[in-house]
């Protein structure tokens, strides 16, 4: 594919760790648009893998001009990655893809048809999802989030294998944020999302990625960069514990005017003393997680830096 020929379809394949998968991820994505037909382009972001990944996609860029890796400094995270390769796509229609074959490339050309029908965000819906209990659980968790803070349909489900259109990929890099949430942006910037019925492939190669503590740092990705519900939700508590504090000073000062006073109660007084500074830390800490991101999108200019780009001819 030459620079000139406008491109039908980008995909965007974020890469960590997967040396023995990646390499047939790109040969089947390959195969998928040569026997279709449509003009192509794939991007690939190693971010920060620790095994010979980098060197798998980057023989794949040397070999096949359509497609580009980008090699990031470090790990930046799975959501960084997608939005850099977005924004160095060039097709009309975006697919973002794991690299784990989970999502098999096959499955292409029915989340494109979808698209063409005039959907600006169309996302694969597993007939049965290959994961496990805890993932399952985050990600009930997570669709709950997504809700509330993006307005997502109650029946839409939401993967990470997806088509979007380029109109809605243009708003999502102008995103200049420090913690991109692809998901979110997309159902920020899109006007007709819609599922379609795909495959899921369970696991051949490796281990996931996604442990608890990426669910839990996906999670404070989304309430603390997308939503004010931290803050409201401790300024509730605030006058809730007002609220209490004002009631029992109300109980105890009639109580010592109509029976008078004993012996000075300890624990009354340790107890709501413990209550309300823990409440109060509480309260801190969320500020300050609110001070800590909001410096962050003050001083960062990029999100990522990369490190070296191998097929990118313009």
């Amino acid at each position: 594919m030459g620079s000139s020929e406008s491109v039908q379809c980008s995909v965007v394949i974020p890469v960590y760790n997967s040396e023995g998968s990646v390499g047939e991820v790109v040969d089947r994505t390959v195969r998928v648009f040569e026997e279709t037909g449509r003009t192509y382009q794939i991007v690939l972001v190693n971010d920060g893998s620790t095994d010979g990944s980098w060197e798998v996609i980057e023989q794949k860029a040397r070999e096949n001009p359509s497609v580009v890796a980008v090699d990031f400094l470090k790990n930046y995270g799975q959501h960084t990655a997608v939005f850099a390769a977005m924004r160095m796509t060039t097709g009309d229609y975006v697919i973002t893809l794991d690299d784990d074959l989970q999502n098999p490339p096959e499955e292409i050309p029915v989340i494109l048809e979808k698209a063409e029908e005039g959907y600006d965000l169309v996302l694969g819906q597993f007939r049965r999802k290959k994961s496990p209990l805890y993932r399952r659980m985050g990600t009930r968790v997570i669709d709950w989030m997504n809700r509330k803070v993006f307005g997502k349909p109650k029946d839409l489900i939401l993967s990470n294998f997806r088509c979007i259109r380029r109109d809605v990929i243009d708003r999502i890099g102008d995103y200049r944020g420090s913690h991109p949430y692809i998901p979110g942006l997309a159902l920020m910037y899109s006007r007709r999302p819609v599922n379609v019925l795909v495959e899921h492939r369970p696991r051949t190669i490796g281990t996931s990625g996604y442990g608890f503590r990426k669910i839990l740092e996906l999670v404070f990705r989304i309430l603390f960069n997308y939503s004010s519900f931290p803050l409201r939700f401790v300024s509730m508590l605030g006058l809730a514990a007002t609220g209490v504090a004002l009631t029992m000073a109300t109980v105890i000062f009639l109580r010592a005017l109509i029976v008078g006073t004993t012996v000075p109660g300890w624990a009354s007084v340790a107890v709501m003393l413990a209550f309300f500074n823990g409440l109060m830390l509480l309260i801190i800490s969320m500020l300050g997680e609110y001070v800590v991101r909001m410096l962050d999108q003050m001083s960062q200019i990029e999100s990522y830096h990369i490190r070296e780009i191998v097929g990118d001819d313009g």
